[in-house]
């Protein structure tokens, strides 16, 4: 019996990764006027949306390694975008928190962001474009 791959232009890997690079790549431009790589962006999104946090769950939040997020944060706190700090009630954590410079970056490229995601979904249109978010959202939930 054999067994054959799909072809990858049906291979979910293969589909997954164009349509990454396809909504990434206008993003990657905006962000290299601000000279921060989309690994940055996503740690200061998800410390701006979630306020002090640590680096575990910014990490998990922002789908980074541990080790990748510790050279990351090191980065953003030498751009005076992020400080960190000893949790006062568990001195073995730390706690990550925007500066004002920080906050500036978002508030300063938020509405390109925002321009970006419109026009992914008024060319998706607003039903495939919140169905496509929910079918992904599932498929991260599933123990494969």
């Amino acid at each position: 019996m054999t067994h054959a791959l799909p072809s990858t232009d049906r291979s979910l890997p293969i589909a997954l990764l164009r349509a990454r690079e396809r909504v990434m790549g206008p993003i990657r431009n905006l962000l290299s006027d601000v000279d921060l790589t989309e690994q940055q962006w996503r740690v200061l999104r998800v410390v701006q949306e979630s306020g002090p946090i640590d680096p575990t769950q910014i990490a998990d939040q922002a789908c980074l390694l541990l080790p990748s997020l510790t050279r990351i944060l090191q980065k953003l706190e030498e751009k005076g975008l992020i400080d960190r700090a000893r949790d006062e009630a568990d001195r073995r954590r730390q706690v990550v928190t925007l500066t004002r410079s920080g906050k500036t970056v978002i508030e300063e490229n938020i509405d390109a962001s925002l321009e970006l995601i419109q026009r992914t979904r008024d060319k998706m249109g607003p039903e495939r474009y919140e169905a496509l978010l929910d079918l992904l959202n599932d498929l991260y939930e599933l123990d494969i």
